[in-house]
């Protein structure tokens, strides 16, 4: 048997257990490292009221102003983009509620204490980020209908992810898991739009 065969590998008892255990210790002990210099970097103000102000948008006041603003001059297809981008958030939450308590990881926060914010995390479990989900759902079905506001979707979406870290609300992992769904979510809503309208 050479090193390099997977399929011999993969016949030794609790092949994939052993996998499965090494990759999600190595990425822990990644996340801890960041972790650990995020809490305890003074980041300048501007960094701080640009990730506080991303994190409280990322709450669901931003996509409630962008709606509206589509509502009123979003152009024909306005009322399905927002019917679109609602479901990808309405799928997109309850994916993380579930995956939360599944995973049941605890908060940066929890963990050690950050020396510059003092936010209230808003539940305890900290994978996937809940915040980045939606973010990711909304700002990827938005830009489909409107692609002139690619780019300042996305960078409120990775401005929010961000946030999250930056703010000890969530680990690196958490927030990477957390944009791959949403963008998942936001291309099979699209998806399911186009096949509807």
């Amino acid at each position: 048997m050479f090193v390099g065969d997977v399929t011999e590998l993969q016949r030794i008892p609790g092949y994939i257990w052993i996998m499965r255990t090494a990759v999600l210790s190595y990425i822990a002990l990644r996340d801890h490292r960041l972790m650990s210099r995020v809490n305890r970097w003074p980041a300048p103000r501007w960094v701080r009221a640009w990730m506080l102000c991303a994190t409280r948008g990322g709450d669901g006041w931003l996509w409630y102003g962008m709606g509206l603003m589509i509502a009123l001059f979003g152009g024909e297809n306005r009322f399905v983009a927002i019917l679109t981008a609602a479901l990808a958030a309405g799928l997109g939450i309850a994916l993380f509620l579930r995956l939360k308590k599944a995973a049941n990881r605890k908060r940066p926060c929890a963990l050690e204490r950050h020396c510059w914010a003092t936010l209230l995390p808003p539940d305890e479990f900290s994978f996937p980020s809940g915040h980045t989900i939606t973010a990711f759902a909304v700002a990827v079905s938005l830009s489909h209908f409107y692609p002139s506001l690619e780019l300042g979707l996305l960078f409120c979406a990775v401005s929010i992810a961000a946030s999250r870290i930056l703010l000890g609300m969530h680990f690196l992992s958490d927030v990477v898991a957390g944009a791959a769904i949403g963008t998942l979510v936001g291309y099979g809503m699209t998806g399911l739009a186009g096949m509807l309208v």
